[in-house]
């Protein structure tokens, strides 16, 4: 199949040996886009992405005209992107993904591009301007976190394989190309640590970690041992069982820095440590086997979990009640959710010796 010139070429079909079946006919139209659709269900609440809703049925529309498809009925899955299968002129296997607009997506079809196949899934063809992608499909496309027959260390070692040949990219190519630096993402994220910790907090709540997460997150990009294209979402939800490789990453939300940056969410949710009786002692085991692995220091690792796990607790609260407001009133409605992730990264700030 040739492809349009604003897309991107890739080699042979993925995920196939010998002549591709007849794909099967395309669904009716409306079973492309079911009302509890996750993606659309979540858009109803927004002005923004109600539009974008609007749109998406002439959107798929579009893109299937373009680039010659056959579409199955979606998945059902994800809050910012429709995907469906798909099947290319000649019976390459395919997904065809279209995101709603936001800053995280914009370079997702450049981190692809640039992996080119190595441990990621390959682009077949990208509109940037509509946030789509069409792009290699995994089979069996098992979920790393859903893949219950691994042990939890075996899966760790797995996605860390992938993890690795996925920054094998050339960072200063994905730079040049818009993809975000650590680096300048990291200090926002510090300045909302910092305002966080500036306003009045019941006193359950530690803003001493807000501190130490704001000035990790401000350090760390500096110290970094070399600069890589980061996957920036690597979580087991995101490695998929397939056959031209074992396992391949998706969904990736590019920037380049410190490689350390990356394992967090791969630790965290893979059966979950802080649910194990001793989660100290699992999260150290955990943290030394990926970072041997990948080559990086475990307790830069660690530093990086207090970092990510703060931001990840302020994100939490970023919708929530004025903390000065609730005080006042004597409530705190969003502290029982903050408690707990607080907790974790002081586990992980003594882990790192912080």
């Amino acid at each position: 199949m040739t492809l349009p010139a604003d897309t991107t070429p890739d080699g042979p079909g993925p995920n196939r040996s010998g002549p591709a079946p007849e794909p099967p006919p395309g669904p009716p139209p409306s079973t492309l886009f079911p009302p509890a659709l996750p993606v659309l269900t979540t858009s109803r609440d927004a002005p923004d992405r109600r539009a974008w809703a609007a749109e998406l049925p002439g959107l798929v529309e579009r893109l299937r005209e373009r680039w010659q498809l056959r579409l199955g009925a979606p998945y059902h899955g994800g809050s910012c992107a429709w995907a469906a299968p798909a099947w290319l002129a000649d019976g390459t296997r395919a997904v065809l993904k279209v995101t709603w607009p936001h800053p995280e997506a914009r370079e997702e079809g450049t981190a692809l591009r640039l992996c080119d196949g190595r441990g990621a899934v390959r682009l077949h063809a990208a509109d940037a301007e509509l946030f789509a992608l069409l792009i290699e499909r995994c089979e069996p496309g098992t979920r790393l976190d859903r893949a219950d027959r691994l042990p939890a260390d075996e899966r760790l070692v797995r996605a860390a394989s992938v993890l690795r040949r996925c920054q094998e990219a050339d960072p200063a190519a994905a730079t040049a190309a818009g993809v975000p630096r650590l680096a300048e993402v990291a200090a926002r994220w510090a300045d909302l640590a910092d305002e966080r910790a500036d306003r009045a907090w019941p006193a359950a709540v530690d803003t001493g970690l807000f501190r130490l997460g704001s000035a990790l997150l401000r350090e760390l990009p500096g110290s970094a041992p070399g600069t890589v294209l980061l996957h920036g979402d690597f979580n087991p939800g995101n490695v998929l069982a397939a056959t031209r490789e074992p396992w391949l990453a998706i969904d990736p939300k590019p920037m380049t820095g410190d490689p350390a940056y990356d394992p967090w969410p791969l630790i965290e949710q893979t059966d979950d440590p802080f649910g194990r009786a001793d989660p100290r002692a699992v999260l150290r085991r955990r943290t030394a086997l990926v970072a041997d692995r990948l080559g990086l220091d475990a307790d830069r690792l660690c530093a990086w979990a207090v970092a990510r796990q703060v931001e990840f607790a302020l994100w939490t609260t970023a919708q929530a009640p004025n903390p000065d407001r609730a005080r006042q009133q004597n409530t705190a409605p969003h502290t029982p959710a903050l408690l707990p992730l607080l907790h974790r990264a002081a586990l992980l700030a003594d882990l790192a010796g912080l």
